[in-house]
């Protein structure tokens, strides 16, 4: 699917707000493309002000915006990746891809009430993100196609990455957030941020070139520890230090915990991404880190010998499954119901 192909056409586009948003939106209106964007609230620290985001994207050419409250949803899909144990290439939790899970099935029911058919993202090619938003739509409304704009020749031709944007959203007085200066690009959700790109690329680069926004280096975390205690019930943290908490309570809880005492700030990785590239990240997952390492402690105390070797394969295949976009394919479907035991 090209640029031509949507003229006249309503679509419905993932937004975040960010210099992607910003760009594919004007580009798409200016090809004759009405364009709305539907943004997740997925409690993201580095942003709360969601008006903000709006107003960048109405003055961007959007017809219309449309806030997607999913922050209970992703503090459940962070709970079944803590409970299946489902770390990828080590110590990485999935955050980026269970917060693509998010996003994706909470708007596409959206897109149907409006009678949208094609959902659009801002997905670069060599990315995990272009397949797992390809991948969840499929399974979940197979009616809906997929617009991608890093996959249209046409957006290729005008824009050969960040700069060119950059220079577009100039031009065009767009009120774009990103700089030319700034060395490295951040995702973010509930369970964490993930940092890459730029100059994180180069191996020379040390990881601490990241500034930390869910906590502190372990550098620079207090000596003094401090008593963190979690009351699970039937495999859900109902409890942290006492006081009664939701799934989503917990998590703002631990991320704010485990941040201030540089726990889960700054795992280093080069993964294999889906697509057949590898890639440096750096990540923060402060919450998650802490109570996924809580259950673990857990799972060892209340499974037998078998079923712990059983929690132990599924979560190596869930971990896969998810960080290639499968969380809704028959395979995830049979783990989670085998971990819910």
């Amino acid at each position: 699917m090209n640029v031509d192909d949507l003229n006249g056409k309503t679509i419905g586009f993932l937004a975040s707000g960010g210099l992607d948003s910003c760009t594919i939106t004007h580009w798409l209106t200016g090809h004759g493309v009405k364009v709305v964007c539907f943004t997740g609230d997925l409690a993201q620290p580095d942003e709360t002000d969601f008006g903000a985001i709006e107003k960048r994207m109405r003055a961007c050419g959007a017809v219309d915006f449309v806030p997607l409250p999913l922050q209970d949803y992703i503090a459940a899909l962070g709970l079944e990746g803590i409970q299946a144990q489902a770390c990828y290439e080590s110590r990485y939790w999935n955050v980026t891809g269970l917060g693509r899970q998010a996003i994706t099935a909470g708007a596409l029911p959206e897109l149907k009430k409006r009678g949208i058919s094609i959902l659009a993202h801002g997905a670069t090619g060599r990315g995990n993100d272009q397949v797992r938003f390809q991948l969840i739509t499929n399974m979940l409304e197979p009616d809906i196609s997929v617009y991608a704009a890093w996959r249209d020749q046409a957006f290729l031709d005008r824009f050969g990455g960040r700069a060119q944007m950059i220079e577009y959203c100039e031009q065009h007085n767009l009120p774009i957030k990103a700089t030319r200066a700034k060395p490295y690009s951040t995702d973010a959700n509930l369970l964490g941020l993930t940092h890459e790109g730029g100059q994180l690329e180069s191996l020379a680069t040390p990881a601490h070139l990241v500034t930390p926004e869910m906590g502190v280096w372990a550098k620079d975390a207090p000596d003094a520890g401090e008593d963190f205690t979690v009351t699970f019930e039937k495999g859900v943290p109902v409890k942290i230090n006492s006081k009664s908490v939701s799934t989503l309570e917990a998590f703002l809880s631990a991320n704010k915990t485990g941040g201030a005492h540089g726990i889960g700030i700054g795992l280093h990785m080069v993964e294999n991404r889906f697509v057949g590239v590898k890639s440096r990240g750096v990540y923060e997952q402060p919450g998650i880190e802490l109570l996924g390492t809580c259950y673990g402690f857990l799972a060892q105390l209340v499974l037998d010998r078998r079923s712990k070797e059983m929690l132990d394969s599924l979560s190596l295949l869930f971990a896969k499954q998810v960080y290639q976009g499968y969380y809704n394919d028959l395979a995830s479907k049979m783990i989670r119901a085998a971990v819910a035991e």
